[in-house]
């Protein structure tokens, strides 16, 4: 007769566990399909993101962020805006940043737009490859006196790139830094932002503009999927399991 009260104890202490496993289960569940709608939201915040920076890419160019709005600009709010601007390039103070693109590797050229009032906006003029990296073998490609620069408003890069640090001392750039360009060229009064130029053709055909990339990865549906998934397979085994005990139960 002892054993009885042993076996007895023993089936509660197998069902707590099960029933400690069961709850595991539930708050697993819910955790995925927690997940599963924050994928959801943001498949929604990312096709609205999409949507808007097409429409700015596609719109009529404006004024662009003149020195009372520098403080406002935002990428939420600005980047990717198309704007005209018009001023004077100060080629000789133009700075190179190393750039890869569907034309090959080689710099994007970034040159100051002295604008009438005697601000600067850095404005990414394009691409030129590694051999035209010399503004001697392109003259033709800087013009001087008054130009008007239609493009793309771009936030500022700080650092370096992912996989390398601008080094300012030695004039190596891997990233279009405004405010480090700016001190390292003499600028004083600069925009926050830059300007990535548009196709229009330059003299001689360098810098080629136009090559800005807008890509956004959208891949939240397949997440929401894969965590709906999950979650209704941890749902699936609860059931099993809870079914399984309610037959023990019965039998008992």
């Amino acid at each position: 007769m002892s054993g009885v009260p042993s076996e007895q104890a023993e089936r509660r202490h197998s069902r707590a566990k099960r029933a400690l496993f069961c709850v595991c289960l539930a708050l697993l569940a819910a955790a995925l399909f927690g997940l599963g709608t924050w994928q959801v939201q943001r498949l929604g915040w990312k096709r609205d993101l999409i949507a808007r920076i097409d429409q700015r890419v596609h719109a009529a160019p404006v004024r662009a962020p003149a020195r009372a709005e520098w403080d406002k600009v935002n990428a939420a709010d600005d980047e990717y805006r198309r704007v005209a601007v018009a001023g004077t390039l100060a080629n000789d103070k133009e700075t190179l940043v190393y750039a890869s693109t569907a034309l090959g590797p080689g710099y994007w050229v970034m040159t100051p737009l002295t604008l009438a009032d005697g601000t600067d906006i850095l404005i990414n003029r394009g691409f030129v490859p590694i051999e035209r990296r010399d503004p001697a073998t392109r003259r033709e490609g800087q013009p001087a006196g008054s130009v008007e620069i239609t493009g793309l408003v771009r936030m500022t890069e700080p650092k370096g790139s992912l996989l390398q640090s601008n080094d300012v001392a030695a004039d190596r750039w891997y990233s279009r830094d405004v405010a480090a360009i700016a001190q390292k060229r003499g600028l004083d009064a600069v925009a926050p932002y830059f300007i990535d130029a548009d196709a229009t053709a330059n003299p001689g055909g360098l810098p080629v503009g136009g090559l800005t990339v807008i890509h956004f990865p959208n891949n939240h549906l397949v997440y929401a999927i894969t965590w709906y998934g999950l979650a209704a397979m941890v749902l699936a085994l609860l059931v099993f399991i809870l079914r399984g005990e309610s037959g023990t139960g019965s039998r008992e």
